[in-house]
């Protein structure tokens, strides 16, 4: 592991913060800042915005031809490994090769194995690369894009809002409003930074949801995923007002759902949503990050299976007690505590008059494969 300097530390800061203004636009595509700097002085700075738009590596070394005569002997900062390959744009590496940069510093490799092995053809051509400076942040930043390259499904993250003695709702299925409008607008970030927002048909029957982001502005919205397996959702249902929807079933189609409407056929064995199948079809269209705000059925059938990767809690300083709803329903109750999902904490923080809780689900190494 190389020696990286304070200097080194400050310019992968601003390479990081630059890459987070991607956080609502840059999907499917990882999101990435870059720093050039050169005697000391930044010269050229950039991120990635959208996708088949420039990288990050691109936007920063147009600005620094701008400002300095050449590049040579610069260092150039990026949070993910320059890509080695043709896609919507030509390879980074060959970008940096055409300029004297002499030193590359990434914080992690590029788990997409397409674009990999850019750190090769670099250290080939005779530049220094160092690869593992601020990694975990830069890890954090892209954790769907991370899931959907190694595991081939997304980050599937269940946000829930409950009181204090973990009721999603009342008996009658009412849950508007739980917490207070600060947790909800935080939701809404977190819906935003999402590729996609997923729910069950129990849902929209009892709450007629939107799913749409609009409590934080942003210039995208996220692809909207429903879960219906006999298409009983009614063709007025505010889920479908404007742009594409995609509704998973066992096979049924509804003749009177509008005509933006994708209908995705799911269905296992036994008729029912294959679940783990449904994520590998959303990771085939490029889903990062899945956003689930379901009811406890299905976060019960997510958790059964496995598929949940974090829970995103606001946990409202009140009580609603037996029989209000909970967060998980299981088909097959637990009989031993050795059943239950370990989880590890990642954070609590107070938005509002609320507590916000982030935990993830513990698995091991091979299941992280």
């Amino acid at each position: 592991m190389p020696e990286y300097s304070a200097a080194d530390h400050a310019y992968m800061t601003r390479a990081l913060a630059l890459a987070e203004r991607g956080l609502y636009t840059a999907t499917p595509n990882p999101r990435v800042g870059c720093v050039v700097v050169k005697d000391g002085a930044v010269i050229g700075e950039g991120f990635h915005a959208r996708a088949g738009e420039a990288h990050a590596e691109i936007v920063a070394l147009t600005q620094a031809r701008q400002r300095a005569r050449d590049l040579d002997g610069a260092t150039l900062y990026v949070t993910l490994e320059p890509c080695n390959h043709h896609g919507r744009t030509p390879p980074c590496v060959e970008a940096i090769l055409a300029t004297g940069i002499a030193r590359v510093v990434a914080a992690m490799s590029d788990p997409n194995p397409a674009a990999a092995h850019g750190a090769d053809r670099l250290r080939a051509s005779g530049l220094v690369v160092d690869i593992g400076l601020l990694e975990a942040k830069a890890r954090e930043l892209n954790i769907g894009f991370i899931s959907r390259m190694t595991r081939g499904i997304p980050w599937v993250r269940v946000k829930l809002a409950v009181s204090l003695d973990g009721r999603s709702a009342l008996a009658n299925g009412v849950s508007q409003w739980i917490t207070g409008p600060e947790a909800r607008a935080d939701g809404h970030a977190w819906r935003a930074r999402a590729c996609a927002v997923l729910t069950g048909v129990g849902t929209i029957l009892r709450d007629d949801p939107r799913l749409t982001v609009r409590d934080v502005e942003t210039t995208r919205q996220p692809l909207r995923v429903l879960i219906d397996r006999n298409a009983d959702t009614p063709a007025k249902a505010r889920v479908f007002d404007g742009g594409t929807v995609l509704v998973v079933t066992a096979g049924a189609h509804n003749a009177a759902w509008p005509s933006q409407v994708e209908v995705l056929a799911q269905s296992d064995h036994a008729g029912r949503i294959d679940l783990p199948a449904m994520l590998r079809s959303l990771a085939g269209r490029g889903v990062n990050e899945l956003h689930v705000e379901a009811g406890a059925r299905l976060n019960g059938a997510l958790l059964e299976g496995g598929l949940i990767d974090e829970l995103l809690v606001y946990v409202a300083p009140s009580a609603l007690g037996d029989p209000a709803r909970g967060m998980f329903e299981r088909a097959v109750p637990l009989s031993s505590l050795a059943g239950r999902v370990q989880l590890e904490w990642h954070g609590i923080d107070r938005i509002g008059g609320d507590v916000r809780m982030i935990a993830r689900v513990v698995r091991s190494a091979e299941e992280n494969r």
